[in-house]
């Protein structure tokens, strides 16, 4: 069972093997046995990995990683550029 907090990060906008522009997502948090991970893609919204979650979970981790696809491409693309730091 999980503590009930999950952290989420984001990758910058990325090429993948094939050339194609992609964004890593990951989902963490502290289960019974230790890390629990799911690691997912946009925007194919589809998550490509996980340990420790469930079959409802990850369903819900990619309709949320759907419903908010555009607000993270554009979190990623600010990264992707680093000078919009500045």
């Amino acid at each position: 069972m999980a503590d009930g907090n999950m952290t989420m990060t984001y990758s910058a906008i990325v090429p993948d093997k094939s050339g194609r522009k992609i964004v890593r997502i990951k989902f963490e948090r502290n289960g019974k046995n230790g890390p629990e991970i799911a690691e997912g893609l946009l925007p194919d919204c589809k998550i490509i990995s996980q340990n420790g979650y469930s079959a409802e979970e990850v369903t819900g981790l990619e309709e949320y990683l759907k419903g908010n696809l555009d607000d993270f491409m554009s979190k990623a693309k600010v990264i992707s550029n680093p000078l919009k730091w500045l």
